[in-house]
C-alpha cells in the first residue's frame, strides 16, 4: 500500500456516488486533479451511507514482522495493517484492518476487515436469505434509488414466501398474511406502500424516485421486518433469559 498522505478531499456531489468513476470526467478539471492526487483505498462500501467507491486513506498503522525459515534465514515480512478511511460521499470515517505480506502485488489481494463502525444497522432476527436480500438493497440505495425500491419490493416477496403466504400476486399474498394474523391490517397498507414504490422503480413510465424517498422506503421495510421477525425474536430471547434466571435462582 502507498504511504498515507493528508491531501484535502473534495466535497461530495449530492445524489451521486463519490469518487466519480465515470470516464466522462475531464482529466483537465480541478476535480479530477485533486482526485488523482489522493491516496485511495480499493473499492469498498461505506458502513455509514452504503456508497460503493474508493475512499481516501487518512492514515495507516503497520504492525509488521520479519519471518524466518527453519535455518533462521529471512523469508520476508508480513503483518496486519490498520487504515483509517474517509468516505468521500458522506465524509464519515471507516476503520479497517487487512493482512499484508511483502509479496502482495496489488490491492486485489487485500481483504478488508471492518473494525469501525462494527455494527451494521440491520433488523435483528432475520432469516439468512432475508438478511442477504436486505443487504443487497442497502448496497445500491446511494447509487440508484429506483433499483433500491425494486430490491426492497423483492424483499417483501421473499418475506411472503418465507411465511408461506398464498396468492398469485404480492397484494394477495399480503392479504393472506393478514387473514392468518401474521401481520395486522395496518401493516398490509404499509406493505402495499412499499410494493408501490417498487413498481414505480421498475417502470420508467410510472415516474422517477429521488433520494427523498429513500427514508420512506427504508422505514416501510423496517416496519415490516421488525414486526414479522425482530419482535418475535426479541420475545423468544427475553423468555429464554427469564427461564435461565429462574433456573439459576433455584440452584
Amino acid at each position: 500500500m502507498p504511504a498515507p498522505n493528508n491531501t484535502q478531499s473534495t466535497p461530495a456531489f449530492a445524489g451521486a456516488p463519490w469518487p466519480p468513476v465515470s470516464s466522462k470526467l475531464s482529466k483537465h478539471s480541478s476535480t479530477f486533479k485533486i482526485f488523482e492526487k489522493m491516496n485511495l483505498s480499493k473499492l469498498i462500501s461505506c458502513r455509514h451511507c452504503g456508497n460503493i467507491a474508493k475512499m481516501e486513506i487518512v492514515g495507516t498503522v503497520y504492525d509488521d514482522h520479519e519471518e524466518f525459515d527453519s535455518e533462521n534465514e529471512p523469508m520476508g515480512e508480513s503483518g496486519t495493517h490498520y487504515s483509517v478511511l474517509k468516505c468521500l460521499a458522506c465524509e464519515k470515517t471507516n476503520i479497517v484492518s487487512y493482512s499484508w505480506y511483502d509479496g502482495i502485488e496489488s490491492d486485489d489481494e487485500i481483504s478488508y476487515n471492518f473494525l469501525f463502525p462494527q455494527n451494521e444497522k440491520y433488523p435483528i432476527g432475520l432469516p439468512k436469505n432475508i438478511l442477504g436480500a436486505f443487504k443487497a438493497a442497502e448496497k445500491v440505495k446511494s447509487i440508484d434509488v429506483n433499483a433500491y425500491a425494486i430490491l426492497m419490493r423483492r424483499l417483501l416477496e421473499l418475506v411472503c414466501l418465507d411465511r408461506k403466504a398464498k396468492g398469485k400476486t404480492l397484494a394477495l399474498m399480503l392479504k393472506d398474511l393478514a387473514d392468518k394474523n401474521e401481520i395486522p391490517d395496518k401493516l398490509v397498507k404499509v406493505s402495499l406502500g412499499l410494493k408501490d414504490f417498487g413498481n414505480i422503480g421498475a417502470h420508467a413510465g410510472s415516474g422517477e424516485l429521488s433520494e427523498k424517498e429513500i427514508p420512506i422506503v427504508n422505514a416501510l421495510s423496517n416496519a415490516i421486518l421488525e414486526y414479522v421477525y425482530s419482535a418475535p425474536y426479541l420475545a423468544t430471547f427475553a423468555e429464554d433469559k427469564l427461564k435461565a434466571i429462574k433456573i439459576k435462582s433455584k440452584e
